[in-house]
């Protein structure tokens, strides 16, 4: 099991990126879902060892990581959001120079080495390609190939699927999906569907803290009855928004397709109740903020 504990991360101004974060992940898929500039990436930073706490705990199965971090060095996979590639090298001898970076040794050598991880991957067939004429989603599979050695028992993909296409993002959703079932896997990102998809429980972080933890049936049936969806005129929408929390709102066909949160189950005129979806109850998280109270089913603050 992977326990923070009231991490903390201030940098110099004073800006306070991290407050009193705390999480308890065990094996499986683990979302962390906010904006960007919520916090993500410099919590990914601090789990990865790259960039020190202010101040908090952390420990990978009982072991204090920050105090013996080549502890945990040694038992992580890392696939951050900018992962930087070179593209005169193939697959194969990418993949190869970056498993020698990290230190990695195999019985039978680093070349077949890589050859198991990219067939892991689905990239054997590209192996001798060079890196600048794989897609997104190959390179980010190529980068996942590198976090898999040395079979980690944590794995950390920070904005994994940022730029890809439907086709690649099914893709790595499955990929991911396999690595979670027999280590911690921690995935950062501001896309609702990947959550909604891979992660059978997810915290939603807003300006470095932590303001929802659940799952995403727990918090689809704290909403049940209380999503109405409507198409008001443009003199409503401002006495809408003072006393609902519109959840989206699109222009259709000239009109705004408003959707808001009706805690009493009673929509107002001119809107009828709509099944709610993982992004509606996203939006409330975000809208409750650090109010967000364990009175609202599967969205309790944590």
């Amino acid at each position: 099991m992977l326990v923070v504990r009231d991490l903390v991360k201030v940098y110099p101004g004073p800006v306070a990126a991290l407050q009193s974060v705390a999480l308890d992940l065990e094996n499986g898929m683990f979302g962390l879902l906010g904006p960007n500039g919520a916090g993500k990436s410099t919590l990914m930073k601090i789990l990865a060892g790259l960039l020190e706490p202010t101040s908090g705990t952390i420990t990978l199965d009982g072991v204090d990581v920050l105090a013996d971090p080549r502890s945990l060095a040694v038992r992580l996979g890392y696939l951050p959001q900018e992962f930087g590639f070179y593209p005169h090298l193939t697959g194969e001898d990418m993949l190869v120079f970056l498993l020698r970076l990290k230190g990695v040794h195999a019985p039978n050598g680093l070349t077949a080495l890589a050859r198991e991880l990219l067939a892991r991957v689905n990239l054997s067939d590209a192996a001798k390609r060079k890196v600048k004429g794989y897609s997104g989603g190959m390179r980010q599979r190529l980068g996942i190939a590198q976090a898999l050695a040395g079979d980690p028992r944590l794995i950390i993909v920070d904005e994994p699927t940022a730029g890809l296409d439907p086709e690649e993002r099914q893709r790595f959703y499955r990929l991911l999906a396999e690595l979670a079932n027999e280590r911690i896997v921690l995935l950062s990102t501001h896309i609702v569907e990947d959550v909604a998809i891979l992660c059978p429980r997810f915290a939603v972080i807003k300006k470095g803290r932590i303001v929802a933890q659940t799952s995403p049936s727990a918090a689809l049936d704290a909403l049940k009855g209380r999503i109405a969806e409507g198409r008001p005129a443009a003199q409503e929408i401002d006495a809408l928004r003072s006393h609902y929390v519109v959840t989206q709102s699109l222009p259709f066909e000239g009109r705004a397709r408003m959707r808001i949160y009706c805690p009493d189950a009673v929509p107002p005129s001119g809107f009828v109740p709509t099944q709610a979806t993982l992004e509606d109850a996203y939006f409330l998280m975000m809208h409750r903020g650090e109010n967000a109270n364990a009175g609202d089913g599967g969205m309790a603050a944590a």
